[in-house]
This record gives C-alpha cells, structure tokens and sequence, in this order.
C-alpha cells in the first residue's frame, strides 16, 4: 500500500504555489520567516506539476503577504500565485507579476557599482530584461543579474 503524506489545510493565511523548484527557503528568506517562527508552517519542495515539472509551494498561516513581499517573491519565482485564506476558503488568488524596473529591493553584484557605494545615497535600480528567466540590468553599471536570491 502507498503511503502519501498530507499536508494539512491552513484556516487562514497565505499559500505562495508554483514557486520555481528549489527557491522554498529563498521565499521564506524573503519573508523574513526563520526557525525561530511561532506561525504554523509548511514547506513542499521538488513537487511534481503538470505545468512547471517540478515545483514549491509555501504555506503560512496567519499571514497575508504584502505588496513588497509579493514584489520580491516575483523576482525570483515569475510563475507564483498567492492565495489569501479566510476560513478556510480561498478569497483571494494573485499571480505574481515582474516589474519592467526594481527600485531598492535587489543589490548589484558589481562591488564598484555607485548603488554600492556607502559615501553615495544612491537606491540600486534595475531593468527587468526578460521574465523567463528572469534577468535584471543594473540602471547605473548595466551588469546583468540573473540568479537574484543572493542579492536580495
């Protein structure tokens, strides 16, 4: 007999589905949740999708995502979708959507970058070059940023 493993339904909260497969923990990074949460949490990683192949999803409990927060989860996982739970029914469903340009929430990986700077007020700003997969050019040194998660 086949076992499977059920992953419990939230009462209310957030479910961040198709997250690109591998960047659960780059969500929760994102969303400032560590070990140290009280929230009730579940985390799915490497799921079989019809769509994506294979894919994350994020379950929190108690939280309704913000604008910010969705912003950043876009940069690193295009195809997302939020659902917001409210007695345990889906009241709202979001895709995620890239910004044409990124203010403030992304580093520049170049380290003579003028956003790096720490004796210039300068806010890092990228241009969103392509969704799939998702690339960013630095508005200021053009450098190209593909795998974001280290520079969020």
């Amino acid at each position: 007999m086949k076992k499977e493993l059920k992953v419990v339904p939230i009462t209310n909260g957030s479910v961040i589905d198709h997250i690109t497969a591998g960047q659960a923990l780059n969500v929760l990074r994102i969303l400032g949740i560590t070990t140290k949460t009280d929230a009730v949490l579940s985390v799915v990683i490497n799921v079989p999708s019809k769509v994506m192949g294979r894919k994350d999803i994020v379950k929190v409990e108690e939280l309704e995502l913000k604008p910010d927060e969705v912003d950043k989860i876009a940069l690193i996982a295009p195809n997302a979708t939020i659902n917001i739970i409210r007695d345990s029914e889906v009241i709202a469903k979001h895709r995620v959507y890239l910004p044409g340009s990124i203010e403030g929430i992304i580093r520049c990986a170049n380290p003579n970058c003028i956003s790096n700077a720490k004796r210039e007020p300068v806010i890092s700003k990228f241009v969103t070059v392509s969704e799939d997969p998702p690339r960013f050019r630095c508005f200021y040194c053009e450098r190209i940023i593909e795998e974001v998660s280290g520079y969020i």
